[in-house]
């Protein structure tokens, strides 16, 4: 197998839809080549397990807001909301 998690896991929110359909066609590859019962097959898949995990993380980390996030979100101009540079 020539593909390890560490390339992956440099994979940015926006890439990693596509770190996950590479790391499946990978794994299909290795476990056609090793065998579905060898190691490498097993890590591949690991891999990809892994990068789903991080998607769902990421995706719940963006859904926990507070009330004053969400309310700034639809009210940017109110004056609990604004930001000031001293």
């Amino acid at each position: 197998m020539t593909t390890s998690l560490n390339s992956f896991e440099t994979a940015g929110k926006a890439n990693i839809e596509e770190a996950i359909t590479e790391a499946i066609t990978e794994a299909r590859t290795t476990c056609e080549q090793d065998g579905s019962d060898s190691a490498g097959c097993a890590v591949a898949w690991d891999i990809v397990e892994e990068l789903q995990a991080e998607k769902a993380d990421q995706h719940q980390a963006k859904q926990k807001k507070t009330s004053l996030e969400n309310y700034c979100d639809t009210h940017p101009d109110s004056v609990e909301c604004l930001i000031y540079d001293v």
